[in-house]
């Protein structure tokens, strides 16, 4: 083995390195590469996620509308979509204490802290929501 010379980069390490890709850490995968996006591409990003979801919301509507005949056949979704924004609320309360712990800017930290604080609002609206379908279905 010859000392000095640059270590061999896959295909994918080689494409992964343009500009904006980002090499970083995660604890499962050691590797991993984020794409990291300009202030434009964001905007694009949202853009298409709102036109995405709105495509689907007419198909959404019509499935609750058949399946939600009553208070309880709602509560299952209800307790389910409650569950899974509190991972998501909880994950991003780890990402606020990872760049608090790391010292990044503090505006980035302040609505991370306002996006969960917002995050757990809605969980608590959700769980009222769970509790009224019983008492929907007691009177």
């Amino acid at each position: 083995m010859a000392l000095g010379l640059p270590t061999r980069r896959s295909p994918l390490d080689r494409i992964l390195a343009r500009p904006g890709w980002h090499r970083g850490y995660d604890r499962t995968q050691d590797d991993v590469w984020h794409r990291v996006y300009t202030s434009s591409e964001i905007d694009a990003v949202h853009t298409e996620q709102s036109e995405s979801a709105c495509r689907q919301s007419p198909d959404h509507a019509a499935l609750a509308t058949a399946r939600n005949t009553d208070a309880l056949h709602v509560q299952p979704t209800v307790l389910d979509v409650r569950d899974r924004v509190l991972d998501d609320v909880l994950y991003l309360e780890g990402l606020q204490a990872g760049a608090r712990n790391r010292g990044l800017p503090n505006e980035l930290i302040e609505r991370l802290e306002a996006a969960a604080r917002h995050g757990h609002a809605l969980t608590m609206l959700l769980a009222d929501t769970a509790r009224a379908t019983t008492r929907a279905t007691t009177r």
